[in-house]
């Protein structure tokens, strides 16, 4: 009756273990999905970042083609559009409501090109050299970017960044502290049974290996519940926000859910370890 009081005990105290780790595992998958749907998306506002490059009036169709083919092949940039002369000039009637070359007697505007950047490109120092090489081609008349868009753009992102890794880590300390320590409050329950497993001649190595081996299916079944959650808490978001799906994709997923996972493992898998090794050294007087 004693020993099935004990085993019941023990199983819940594994239980409720289970239940806490998935629960933290829930919050930092949580934040790791965050930081990188935020990666995503900044990705994505620094790519709608438009440089306009204004070309010579005079530069021929072949001359243009070319350039735009040696554009294309430019790392910096992540998409290109041609805007003619004459599209330029539709497009500022539309926005005016009035043609200019009426009065003025001809076009007044030029060929460009309309040039979204590469995210990693997408800051001043790197647009300051893309500016400085675009316009020592001849063809080349103009360089144009909104810089204080720009900057306030990456500034902004960058503090966005700076707290939710902010966050991540703190996360990750009050994680480790609260697995810790229900870990040790399984294990405490089992003290006696080290101890006696030491007294008869039971290595070491020997000792820890149901505890690990416990520990690695909670740490494995923890993470796949909280990745349950998860998946399941994003599917919900994209039924409700469809446009979401263009910045979350399958490989973020992938990269969420293995981690979840692998902390799950590691965290207690660790704290067992050191855990069970506190009461394989600690004294007999002490285990009470």
């Amino acid at each position: 009756m004693g020993k099935k009081k004990a085993k019941g005990s023990l199983g819940m105290q594994w239980f409720t273990t289970g239940v806490s780790t998935t629960l933290v595992l829930i919050l930092l998958g949580i934040v790791s999905f965050f930081i990188l749907f935020a990666q995503r998306l900044s990705d994505s506002v620094k790519e709608n970042l438009t440089v306009t490059v204004l070309l010579d009036g005079e530069a021929s169709r072949s001359d243009i083609h070319e350039f735009r083919t040696a554009l294309k092949g430019e790392r910096y940039v992540y998409a290109l559009d041609y805007v003619s002369k004459e599209q330029a000039l539709k497009e500022q009637v539309k926005a005016m409501g009035s043609d200019p070359s009426e009065f003025l007697g001809a076009n007044p505007f030029t060929a460009s090109f309309e040039l979204r950047m590469n995210a990693l490109y997408a800051n001043s120092d790197s647009l300051a050299w893309i500016t400085a090489k675009l316009k020592k081609n001849p063809l080349v008349e103009d360089v144009m970017y909104q810089k204080e868009l720009v900057d306030t753009v990456n500034d902004n992102l960058r503090r966005i960044s700076y707290v939710l890794l902010g966050l991540a880590v703190l996360l990750a300390l009050v994680s480790f502290a609260l697995i810790n320590n229900t870990v040790r409050l399984s294990i405490y329950s089992g003290r006696f049974v080290i101890r006696t497993m030491k007294l008869v001649g039971a290595s070491w190595g020997f000792i820890r290996r149901p505890f690990m081996a416990r520990s690695f299916n909670l740490g494995f079944l923890s993470g796949l519940l909280a990745d349950a959650v998860l998946w399941g808490g994003v599917h919900t978001l994209l039924q409700y926000d469809p446009s979401l799906s263009q910045y979350i994709h399958v490989d973020m997923l992938l990269v969420v859910g293995a981690a979840v996972l692998l902390f799950g493992l590691l965290l207690t898998l660790g704290c067992t370890y050191v855990s069970v090794n506190k009461y394989l050294r600690m004294k007999v007087g002490d285990l009470y």
